[in-house]
């Protein structure tokens, strides 16, 4: 297991070195080269994820120091399968679609860098091994969303995203100072050990060192994965290859959940950073769906859609839900790449439409479709109501019957009870000759779906933390008073509720029709279309900054 860790890692890089110096040689070939390295660190990764699945205990490779350590446990050989994976579909991808571009070779040597990079980060068992795999991230990405060396647009936003990446990496690098100023120590293992012995021996202005560093860890995560305020850089760098996008959305703005992840022993000693990264992340989830909803630019839509599914990910890690959140990032990191590698197909196809409103005479006269059926909404709004909940319940019920007990599985439930009301709503304003068929196919189709997602949701908690004592102590750290979790459960479900029962009402009432509630639409519309004004705002910012700087220069008689 010790030499395979190392393996894992090497290959990649070896790849990168030989593309390199055989560039000259091979000419395009080089991306064969660089297919066969990377389907080779995809097998070293599968036999080691079926070695730790098989019984085998956690494998480490060290260079003989503190410092190099490699750690092969559930969690970094997990994401080093996913990672390799994705890595090697990208690569392929590549191959064909980068043909005419100039800086080939170059393209690759970066690619297999990028990957050698993120396997280094998942499997680092140091902290110094784990800041330089995070700072490599950032400055790979920075040179292959700027591999059109002519392009002012990509080399703007590549520029952007590695500054936000260098901010959000001084709080990691301050942690890591902490911690080691603290124990003594670079290795994650032997500091996770000696804070679990004693949490509270150490702290940092009168606060406990579990809490600022949880804090401070949180910022790193949150940069990197493209939370609110923190996300402006995300949908705007697709003017870099594609395949660099779907590299980057399916697997680099992961790491902020992976972050959280391997530092959960460090969670299990703080009360209020959960807390507060549930609230981030939610923020980021609502704020990211909205403005994906408003993009008329499918890449950027798709951009939005990434900081969307962001939140989700890191509310997870705030309500306790760590293995879910990394079981979230793997999936979306499979569908977010297919969508990228699929988005050139997407926009030939639709330039080939002929533009013709779909208004309701058209759908009628030229496409053959029925009309909506009237139904009753009331009737239609407790089955989006009720059915969601039924089905929710029972599937966690029958997996683990204390699931209940837990307050993070109960927001969680929560959500998917939204998310399961809103899936009928809108099969109840799409039109259709038979509607028994088809909440039949949606309701069967929810319940399969909601099962195969506990289960592997539940398999996941059990791969990653084998550990009921650590297991219990994530959970009970994301935990907050009783009283005030039925309250705030209880608004918004009554929210959510009366929001749900104004549509329906607007449905049957034509509320569109007035004038007042055109207006409302309008004015939310131009504040989701300048993105909540945060970009309005760090260019006010930048504009100041510039002019102080200037009166300043004036004021000192600087030349």
């Amino acid at each position: 297991m010790e030499r395979l860790t190392l393996l894992i890692v090497a290959l990649p890089l070896l790849s990168a070195v030989l593309v390199h110096l055989l560039a000259d040689r091979l000419g395009r070939r080089v991306a064969r080269l660089s297919i066969g390295m990377t389907l080779l660190t995809l097998l070293a990764a599968l036999t080691g994820l079926s070695a730790i699945i098989g019984g085998a205990a956690t494998g480490q490779w060290s260079s003989g120091g503190a410092l190099g350590v490699l750690l092969l446990d559930p969690l970094s050989v997990l994401m080093a399968t996913v990672i390799a994976g994705i890595s090697l579909i990208v690569h392929m991808y590549s191959q064909r679609y980068m043909a005419e571009e100039s800086g080939y070779a170059r393209f690759y040597v970066l690619l297999d860098g990028m990957t050698a990079a993120l396997l280094l980060m998942v499997v680092a068992g140091d902290l110094i091994t784990l800041l330089v795999a995070w700072h490599l991230v950032g400055v790979l990405l920075y040179f292959l969303l700027g591999q059109d060396t002519r392009s002012q647009t990509a080399y703007r936003y590549a520029f952007w995203t590695l500054l936000t990446y260098r901010i959000g990496d001084l709080p990691l690098v301050l942690a890591a100072a902490l911690l080691f100023n603290a124990y003594g120590s670079w290795s994650l293992a032997d500091i996770f050990a000696a804070m679990a012995a004693a949490p509270a021996a150490h702290q940092v202005f009168g606060m406990a060192l579990p809490e600022v560093v949880g804090g401070l860890i949180a910022l790193a995560a949150f940069a990197r994965s493209a939370q609110f305020l923190m996300h402006s850089w995300l949908p705007y760098t697709m003017s870099g290859p594609t395949p660099v996008s779907a590299l980057m959305h399916a697997g680099i703005v992961n790491a902020g959940g992976f972050l959280i992840n391997r530092f959960a022993p460090v969670y299990v000693e703080t009360g209020g950073v959960l807390h507060w990264v549930f609230i981030v992340g939610l923020i980021t989830a609502v704020i990211g769906s909205v403005l994906m909803l408003a993009q008329h630019d499918i890449k950027k839509a798709l951009g939005y859609s990434t900081m969307g599914q962001m939140g989700f990910m890191i509310m997870e890690c705030g309500v306790g839900a760590f293995s879910l959140a990394i079981y979230h990032l793997i999936a979306h990191g499979v569908f977010k790449g297919t969508l990228f590698l699929g988005a050139g197909g997407v926009i030939h196809e639709a330039r080939k439409d002929d533009g013709v409103p779909k208004d309701e005479l058209h759908t009628f006269v030229v496409e053959r479709r029925p009309e909506r059926q009237h139904r009753p909404w009331l009737a239609m709004a407790a089955i989006t109501l009720l059915v969601p909940g039924a089905i929710l319940f029972i599937a966690h019920y029958l997996v683990e019957a204390g699931f209940f007990h837990k307050q993070g599985a109960v927001v969680l439930l929560f959500f998917g009870w939204i998310t399961g009301a809103q899936l009928i709503f809108a099969t109840y304003r799409m039109r259709t000759e038979n509607l028994a068929r088809l909440f039949t196919l949606i309701l069967t189709s929810f319940t399969v779906v909601v099962i195969g997602y506990t289960l592997i949701a539940h398999a996941f908690e059990l791969f990653l933390y084998p550990d009921p004592t650590l297991r219990a102590g994530i959970h009970a750290a994301a935990g907050i008073d009783l009283v005030w979790f039925d309250v705030l459960v209880g608004v918004m479900t009554a929210v959510i509720v009366a929001g749900w029962l104004f549509t329906y009402y607007a449905e049957q009432q034509r509320l569109r029709e007035r004038e007042w509630f055109h207006a409302l639409r309008r004015r939310f519309y131009r504040v989701i279309s300048r993105e909540f004004f945060v970009n309005d705002l760090y260019a006010g910012v930048a504009r100041g900054i510039e002019t102080s700087a200037t009166r300043l220069n004036v004021l000192l008689r600087w030349r």
